[in-house]
């Protein structure tokens, strides 16, 4: 037998309450039934963002989210100050470069977070600049923009939104969107919210409101307007993913009762003791600053094959970890620690990644030495 951990930044492990809720017999998404599920989400999700605004629920993966929040606020030959500073910053500028949004990139070394600094001048040089686009976790390299601060910078331009890709961000660490000026706030169901994948879901400003009312992107399925409007009556545009929400109730229940402040310190001492495990290892993080809090980024030791360790960490060991992407991949291995993560997941990543790479013949590991680092660390609740 060979039992299955899956410690990838998403999808990420599902609790058996939601499971045994999304087992039960489908409810139809325009039945009267349907109605205070669908409010009771719409409602719970404004406390997750921390908002006043509208929350939207999309029958999509995080990416679908990304989309419409292009389409529906923008219009072709608009600009939009695109941060890349890995894969997912990236795709910002495909998304836009698909709908005739012209991309002003800032590129950033992989491994690095932006300077807001570097955002602050891009506006002041062109105030025509109509979005500034960011990942609050940038999940190909584990590392944070700064959200705050870069909101602040974006609200002294009326005529410019905030747009942010918060899929491994929301949920982790403490980023109230109201607070910090974000107009558009993405997020997936499969990370944080410890769902299977299939859902998004969108907070909109009302400043971002009215940028929807002249934009002229194309649109048909993402159509935000229609979702808003519909949401007011407890439906979606579409048809709904009725038992994905259904499941979502259940894991905001159990998010409400944490608490989002213990829900944030959780995930902080768990990104600890798995980075303070590495770094007893001697392996080195791949996040050279702002390390984020949702995964921990870890180069391959020189001499190890780096897609051979997590396939025998998986195909072995039953424990799932992500590799490199684009430029990374090979050089790179990702442990997630978002979501339904709790002490002893992380004691089983940090094991497994002790046994593959000594089986592998990496003679500078000692067994144990980053399960007690981290131990140290997981023992402070």
């Amino acid at each position: 037998m060979l039992k299955k951990f899956l410690l990838a930044p998403g999808p990420t492990p599902v609790p058996p309450e939601a499971l045994t809720a999304m087992a039960m017999p489908i409810i139809h998404h325009r039945s009267p039934d349907f109605l205070p599920i669908l409010e009771e989400a719409k409602n719970s999700l404004k406390w997750l963002f921390q908002t006043e605004n509208d929350v939207l629920i999309l029958c999509s993966t995080g990416t679908g989210g990304m989309v419409g929040s292009v389409t529906n606020f923008m219009s072709p030959g608009d600009k939009a100050l695109v941060v890349r500073g890995g894969k997912f910053g990236e795709r910002w500028t495909e998304i836009c470069t698909a709908y005739g949004v012209e991309a002003i990139n800032i590129d950033v070394e992989w491994g690095y977070a932006v300077k807001p600094a570097l955002i602050e001048k891009a506006l002041k040089k062109d105030p025509s600049i109509k979005a500034v686009m960011i990942q609050a976790s940038e999940t190909s390299t584990a590392v944070m923009h700064d959200t705050e601060a870069i909101g602040k910078i974006v609200k002294k331009y009326p005529g410019t939104l905030f747009i942010v890709d918060a899929i491994t961000a929301l949920g982790v660490i403490d980023l109230p969107v109201d607070k910090w000026g974000v107009d558009v706030c993405v997020t997936g169901s499969q990370k944080a919210l410890m769902l299977p994948p299939g859902l998004a879901f969108v907070s909109v400003s009302e400043k971002a409101w009215k940028f929807n009312e002249t934009a002229k992107c194309n649109k048909f399925y993402f159509n935000f307007k229609k979702e808003r409007a519909n949401l007011a009556k407890n439906q979606t545009n579409f048809t709904s993913a009725s038992s994905l929400i259904v499941g979502l109730n259940t894991v905001l229940r159990m998010m409400k009762a944490e608490g989002l402040e213990n829900i944030f310190k959780r995930h902080a001492r768990l990104a600890d003791a798995t980075r303070a495990a590495m770094k007893a290892l001697g392996l080195k993080l791949y996040a050279k600053e702002s390390p984020s809090t949702a995964l921990t980024a870890v180069e391959v030791p020189a001499g190890i094959d780096g897609g051979a360790l997590t396939k025998l960490m998986r195909d072995k060991y039953g424990v799932t970890v992500a590799g490199g992407q684009a430029q990374l991949k090979g050089k790179i291995f990702r442990i997630a620690h978002l979501g339904y993560f709790d002490t002893f997941d992380m004691i089983v990543g940090v094991s497994c990644v002790e046994m593959a790479l000594k089986e592998m013949g990496y003679t500078k590991i000692k067994l144990g030495k980053g399960v007690a680092a981290a131990e140290e660390i997981l023992m402070k609740f």
